[in-house]
């Protein structure tokens, strides 16, 4: 029997992809005078050293059910918006002593506390669009059979991706699906 998961209503606290706009989120995206640099992609040639000495960019996922996002690395900057989806992935850009510069699959950037985020891997199936469900299957091959639809925006676990394809659990839920329709995943990451 085939299932077909729907994204939670965005509209609703606590659900979806969980973001509630509190002020303008453009001041988020804002450069500022913060050290150093922006990374465009991982392995990038000229990385600095991390204060955390972990790889920037990098994703993450958030640990807490509540996170102000911040226009700059510290509680003296004003919350720019807060998150109220634990679980959801963000990539971190930045690094300034312990705040994290993130990035969530909008694009939006704010500051976070490090200890509000988790190593703990999870993606979005295709947020960038809002058309057709995507198909998990049994194997990781465009071949198998086809276990379940997702809806674009739906979130899941990932417990590994090898060869292109990422192994996807949530609720009701779980199989095979191209990487290429996540975001959380970067291009050929092989995730153990």
């Amino acid at each position: 029997m085939l299932k077909y998961c729907r994204r939670p209503d965005r509209r609703s606290s606590g659900h979806g992809i969980g973001r509630v706009l509190i002020v303008i989120a453009a001041i988020a995206t804002a450069a500022g005078p913060y050290p150093g640099a922006l990374a465009a992609s991982p392995g990038e040639a000229g990385a600095r050293a991390n204060p955390s000495g972990l790889p920037v960019p990098r994703f993450v996922s958030l640990k807490a059910s509540r996170v102000n996002v911040r226009i700059g690395p510290g509680e003296d900057y004003k919350i720019a918006w807060v998150f109220t989806r634990p679980g959801l992935p963000i990539e971190v850009i930045q690094e300034f002593d312990t705040w994290r510069r993130i990035r969530d699959s909008d694009g939006t950037v704010g500051w976070v506390f490090q200890s509000l985020l988790s190593g703990k891997r999870t993606a979005v199936v295709a947020p960038w669009s809002n058309s057709n469900p995507r198909p998990i299957r049994a194997a990781a091959s465009t071949g198998a059979a086809v276990t379940a639809y997702l809806e674009p925006g739906v979130m899941a676990e990932i417990e590994r991706c090898d060869a292109g394809w990422c192994r996807l659990s949530g609720e009701n839920f779980n199989g095979w699906i191209a990487q290429d329709q996540l975001w959380g995943v970067y291009p050929d990451e092989q995730i153990n």
